[in-house]
């Protein structure tokens, strides 16, 4: 009987020790609070857009799909990577973005078909590519640090997978956050640069990415 009493005594002590844990947010939830993040980003850096350029492209229909597409691509990749983090969601909610992102890459090559539409669009020369590369990974590196960190608590049982979408959904952001700062037309050139950067985006996250929220989760396992 002192065995049990020194037991009972021992699990009230370790149990007195116990912190609650905070109940994690819906991802739905959580993705409308990191789109309120990526929609701050962009009123910083809404003084530098070209606002009368941008009406003039977003009148093309093709511009303004492309644009469309890659603010939905962002908004699906996120409530994609937060219900992929969650152990036990489908992996079908992986395949959520596809629809938008069809759109975007479709109206996008289109728009390397017909100059003549756009006729006040200038052509993008290469220090302007270089911007816009550059523009994409700046901006698509602190919604990435970000939205990994928000996924860390959620410990996902496929890492990478769920790391490439928070990837997708970063540098859909940036793409879609580049728009009003855009001062040319879409050329084949151009957006081979934007793909360059957004495919560079997604294989960082879900390699780097990945690795933490790999570590998260056997860091909860142990």
């Amino acid at each position: 009987m002192p065995d049990l009493d020194r037991q009972d005594r021992l699990v009230e002590e370790l149990a007195g020790r116990l912190t609650p844990v905070r109940r994690l947010g819906a991802p739905g939830r959580r993705a409308v609070l990191w789109g309120g993040a990526a929609l701050a980003l962009g009123l910083l850096v809404l003084p530098f857009a070209d606002l009368s350029g941008l009406h003039a492209r977003l009148g093309v229909t093709d511009l303004r799909l492309a644009a469309i597409g890659a603010a939905l691509t962002a908004a699906a990749a996120a409530v994609s990577a937060f219900q992929t983090s969650v152990p036990g969601r489908a992996v079908a909610w992986a395949l959520l973005p596809l629809p938008p992102l069809a759109l975007w890459l479709g109206a996008s090559g289109l728009g390397c078909l017909r100059a003549w539409l756009a006729p006040a669009s200038g052509i993008a020369e290469a220090e302007e590519m270089r911007g816009c590369f550059a523009f994409v990974m700046g901006v698509s590196l602190p919604l990435s640090v970000l939205l990994v960190l928000m996924l860390r608590r959620a410990c996902p049982l496929r890492p990478n997978l769920t790391a490439a979408l928070a990837g997708l959904a970063a540098a859909a952001a940036a793409a879609a956050l580049l728009v009003p700062l855009h001062p040319h037309d879409a050329t084949a050139t151009d957006l081979a640069v934007h793909a360059a950067a957004i495919v560079l985006v997604i294989g960082l996250n879900g390699l780097l990415g990945g690795r933490i929220l790999d570590g998260s989760r056997g860091g909860e396992a142990g």
